[in-house]
């Protein structure tokens, strides 16, 4: 009797692995491995729960880091002073807007912060990082991860299709992408579908909206009056960068770096499946109606006036 659960966890083990490499293809989309990654953790369980969050989160950054390698400096340099207006502006609306209407929603103080702080910057980079300077609870923290996550969900597939019908152009989805979609796989995912213009400008708008995560941070630490407390720097936006100024200057780097973004796809693909992994029915019923009321508000607004700024400014 007692072979019977350990063959079952084995078979599990063994399905989950192959859908791994198999996310690892070209055969299989973001939007279609993010579900797919649901899907299987509902339908069968996730066998690698305890590994899972750390593999996500190690995958993003080295895929990142991997994305450098196909981009040149000097069109990153342009784009970002492009977006940097654009990024100031929608950070300081959103964290005013959070407080306001987490406020009218009679919402914790602390968990409407994250709840912005995650849809202004970089979704659950951005919670990670802010948690510990407002001292938020572990219930407030995954509330905030939860919203952040379902919308992340529904903007790697919406958002693609929102451009193919307003005739966007690489350029526009890319910036528009990278201000309105909150975490950076999503953002780099989502581009990557709609092209490769779009996927360059997306990836260097989006890693140099993460570098507010420090002095947004620092603010959340003054306002929630918490000294002390130790702020996490997104240190793999340096080995971008980096990757980035390697493949401008060093004429050898272009004989593997267009190999090295193809795998960097390929991960993000994987990290795609493994963050629909961690997702769950009982977590997406926790999140719980003001928390998921507020994100879609904040994501409503940001959407809404970065499109506009993008295409009519």
């Amino acid at each position: 009797m007692s072979k019977r659960p350990n063959q079952k966890v084995f078979v599990t083990k063994v399905l989950f692995i192959l859908a791994v490499v198999l996310c690892a293809t070209p055969y299989i989309s973001a939007p279609i491995a993010l579900v797919g990654g649901f899907l299987f953790t509902h339908f069968l369980g996730h066998p690698f729960a305890h590994l899972n969050h750390k593999a996500t989160g190690l995958l993003l950054k080295v895929s990142v880091v991997g994305l450098g390698f196909g981009m040149n400096v000097h069109s990153a340099m342009h784009v970002g002073r492009e977006g940097l207006g654009l990024t100031i502006a929608s950070i300081a609306i959103l964290l005013t807007l959070g407080f306001v209407i987490g406020r009218w929603l009679h919402m914790p103080r602390k968990a409407s912060h994250l709840v912005a702080s995650g849809t202004a910057i970089c979704g659950g980079s951005a919670i990670a990082a802010v948690a510990p300077a407002v001292n938020a609870s572990e219930k407030e923290i995954s509330v905030s991860l939860g919203v952040i996550f379902l919308l992340n969900s529904v903007a790697l597939i919406v958002f693609p299709m929102v451009g193919h019908m307003l005739g966007l152009t690489q350029h526009q989805f890319g910036m528009w992408s990278a201000i309105a979609i909150h975490d950076t796989s999503s953002v780099v995912s989502a581009a990557s579908a709609y092209g490769g213009e779009a996927l360059e400008v997306a990836t260097t708008v989006k890693l140099a909206r993460a570098l507010w995560i420090i002095p947004v941070s620092l603010l959340s630490a003054f306002l929630f009056k918490s000294k002390g407390k130790k702020i996490a720097i997104p240190w793999f936006i340096g080995f971008f960068i980096l990757a980035m100024l390697a493949n401008s200057y060093l004429p050898f780097v272009g004989t593997f770096g267009p190999g090295v973004v193809t795998v960097s796809k390929a991960a993000l693909v994987v990290t795609l499946f493994l963050i629909g992994a961690g997702l769950s029915v009982e977590k997406i019923k926790s999140v719980g109606w003001k928390p998921l009321l507020l994100g879609v508000l904040l994501w409503a607004v940001i959407s809404v006036l970065s499109l506009g700024a993008i295409l009519y400014a």
